[in-house]
């Protein structure tokens, strides 16, 4: 251990670096220009009042700095200072990660609100997006506080397909039950985290299978915005007409609206727009307001609800919380066995991927990975992303998860968890102003789906297809995910056709025993499930 000494009035430079020594200077230090680069990593040696840290500048010399004095409980709890941040800094990338995913705020209602389960109940746009703001705002403030980290929570884009689409509209579910799955779900997976299994079943999952799950779900995301946006329907005539075409009447003014919305949408993200995609829901309803108010006479969206595509009654509106606590487990007294536990097991598959992925990708933009690739205490994320589940379906938001637009926040210099818990206030805060989300037309949102759709279809060039046994199940979980608008049958068809190709080749050693018990459980889920 080197001697301690006082700091001298000068950074002084003391010599070549140990290897384990890559520094970042505190904000508090005035010798912070001699370091321009970010994302080095830092190792303190902390001393009492008037000693110093040891940090390496660009040329590889190692000099002494400062110690930060009289830090803030505040800065202390959430290591802002430690970290290279202010509080000024996070406050503001807070704001900045809330305006670039607050487009869910209009997206989850216009999902889940658009299929009606078996008994007629269909969820109305102010209430779901009340439990949606809540749900956010209460977990991603625990990812600050409990997390440390910048990352926010909101309800899952995929997730709430699945939940509206399969769960719903496919299996016959209504809409408690369907979020009685998602609780099913969330507290599965905490408790797995909690044993450190999710790691393990992690592990045990080709990384292009993941891969092709999240694709698959973009895909399956951008039809239902097509299909939103009046552009694609199905046929009603038999084969050998496809099930979907294009519509006949292209000239609506509703179909005008989805077009320009997708346009400006498109351009914005093209343009690398913070925002873009909720900048984009505002542009398209204003937009619609115009056409309806100026050439519809207020009656263009009549078919659609009341209020559409006009000017609210008022602002503000107290938030409507009938939905928290609208969910039972009776999933397994109206599906199979095998039905239910393989739409159990699809929904948790899809949430373990997004969230480890979406963690270290967002821990690596803000260098806060250590020296071997992992994220230093990911544990307690993976715990909070659990729990978010879980509490997303005991309100009817549906699963909630960790947010990739974080990443934002993380541009703009976001750090700690501070970040994340001026994102959950103003995700809370947003609770009240539900009155403006009832009047946002569909054609304004599927643009934002189709966008969604192209963001999770980019890692489709990570897929090795090149090797027949990866992307032939690659291609069957991708393809099958929006043909038969069922996550479900995409997940199972991708495990079951992975495990049989390796075990054909004689290679069923390089399968992980997990990997068979997952696909025999949806091999049960084809042959009895859906023969049932």
């Amino acid at each position: 251990m080197p001697t301690r000494e006082r700091v001298p009035d000068v950074p002084v430079i003391i010599g070549e670096p140990p290897a384990w020594l890559i520094a970042q200077l505190s904000v508090a230090s005035y010798a912070r220009p001699a370091f321009p680069a970010a994302g080095r990593r830092l190792y303190r040696r902390r001393a009492r009042e008037g000693w110093c840290s040891l940090a390496q500048t660009s040329e590889g010399q190692t000099i002494k700095v400062p110690e930060a004095q009289n830090r803030s409980g505040l800065d202390a709890y959430f290591k802002i200072s430690e970290r290279g941040s202010t509080v000024r800094t996070e406050l503001f990338a807070g704001l900045t990660t809330f305006l670039t995913m607050a487009y869910i705020l209009f997206l989850n209602p216009a999902i889940l609100g658009s299929v009606a389960d078996n008994t007629g109940l269909k969820l109305a746009f102010p209430e779901v997006l009340t439990v949606t703001a809540l749900a956010a705002g209460v977990m991603t403030i625990a990812m600050g506080v409990y997390g440390k980290y910048p990352f926010a929570i909101a309800a899952g884009l995929g997730l709430n397909a699945f939940v509206t689409f399969t769960l719903v509209a496919q299996l016959g579910l209504t809409w408690p039950q369907a979020m009685g799955v998602i609780v099913i779900e969330g507290v599965v997976i905490s408790i797995l985290v909690l044993t450190g299994l999710r790691q393990m079943i992690m592990d045990a999952i080709p990384l292009d299978l993941k891969l092709a799950i999240g694709i698959g779900i973009g895909l399956f995301l951008s039809i239902i915005g097509f299909v939103n946006g009046g552009v694609v329907q199905r046929t009603t005539t038999a084969s050998p007409v496809p099930p979907l075409q294009i519509s006949p009447d292209l000239t609506t003014l509703r179909v005008l609206v989805f077009l320009l919305t997708l346009a400006v949408t498109a351009a914005l993200i093209a343009r690398k727009t913070r925002g873009a995609i909720l900048i984009g829901i505002a542009f398209g309803t204003i937009a619609a307001m115009i056409i309806n108010i100026g050439w519809g006479d207020k009656h263009i969206w009549d078919a659609v609800g009341p209020g559409i595509a006009q000017f609210p009654s008022s602002v503000t509106a107290s938030p409507d919380f009938n939905l928290v606590g609208n969910f039972n487990f009776g999933v397994f007294s109206v599906l199979s066995f095998w039905t239910a536990i393989a739409a159990i097991v699809s929904v948790m598959l899809s949430d373990f991927f997004d969230t480890m992925g979406t963690a270290v990708g967002l821990g690596k933009e803000a260098g806060l990975l250590d020296q071997d690739g992992r994220l230093p205490g990911i544990k307690r994320v993976l715990f909070v992303d659990g729990v978010a589940a879980a509490v997303g379906g005991a309100v009817s938001s549906s699963s909630n998860t960790t947010y990739i637009e974080s990443g934002a926040g993380i541009g703009d210099g976001g750090r700690t968890g501070l970040t994340s818990v001026v994102v959950g206030v103003l995700f809370l805060a947003a609770m009240f102003f539900s009155p403006i989300a009832g009047i946002v037309p569909p054609e304004a949102t599927a643009p934002a789906l189709i966008i969604v759709g192209y963001l999770m279809m980019k890692s489709v060039g990570d897929i090795d297809w090149r090797d027949a046994a990866i992307g032939i199940p690659a291609l069957l979980t991708i393809t099958l995910m929006p043909f038969t608008y069922s996550i479900t049958n995409g997940v199972a068809a991708g495990f079951v056709s992975y495990t049989l190709i390796k075990v054909l080749q004689g290679k069923a050693r390089e399968v992980h025993p997990l990997t068979y018990i997952v696909s025999i459980l949806f091999i049960g889920y084809f042959v009895r499930g859906l023969l049932a």
